[in-house]
């Protein structure tokens, strides 16, 4: 698969973006980047206390994963990104930032899995609380240009592998 490229592994909280998009950085030989970890604190904090996210909020947020995966590209390495990217919008600013093809894979799945999931996870700043939000804020990415969604009710082995037949299927496509 080309180097260079950047991959955004995207969803909801609870949707298995960050052991997706790892397992995928690690079978394409593509450096990860856990997207949460670029969100200043003051983000962090609004989010440990059950507030969601504005908009405003987002932007220097997102402008900072823009430009890792930019620096990626230019180095010419492939990387890959867990981000929520819940809004066209947000997607949009994504590809502006990332000067660069960019792919979405969409962790799909329902409502009840998602608070399941988070309610098993640990040490993690967003609450299950706040997921009712995130699916009010999703705007499906399907039908987009450089988006494939994956069915995450399944192992996560399974995901990944389905997620790399599909970005497979989409870059085939990209020539």
């Amino acid at each position: 698969m080309k180097r260079g490229r950047a991959i955004v592994v995207m969803g909801v909280s609870g949707c298995g973006k960050t052991s997706v998009a790892e397992g995928l950085a690690a079978s394409l030989g593509y450096s990860f980047l856990e997207g949460d970890q670029l969100h200043p604190q003051a983000n962090i904090d609004k989010m440990s206390k059950g507030i969601p996210l504005t908009d405003a909020d987002r932007w220097p947020w997102l402008e900072r994963i823009g430009e890792r995966m930019r620096d990626a590209a230019a180095s010419g390495q492939g990387i890959v990104v867990s981000c929520s990217a819940l809004k066209r919008t947000y997607r949009d600013r994504l590809r502006s930032g990332a000067e660069t093809g960019l792919s979405f894979v969409f962790l799909s799945g329902s409502r009840a899995l998602l608070l399941a999931r988070m309610g098993e996870r640990r040490g993690h700043f967003m609450p299950a609380s706040l997921l009712d939000s995130q699916l009010a804020a999703l705007e499906d990415p399907s039908g987009e240009p450089g988006v494939v969604t994956v069915d995450i009710d399944a192992p996560v082995a399974d995901v990944i592998a389905a997620s790399l037949r599909q970005l497979s299927v989409l870059w085939g496509q990209d020539r």
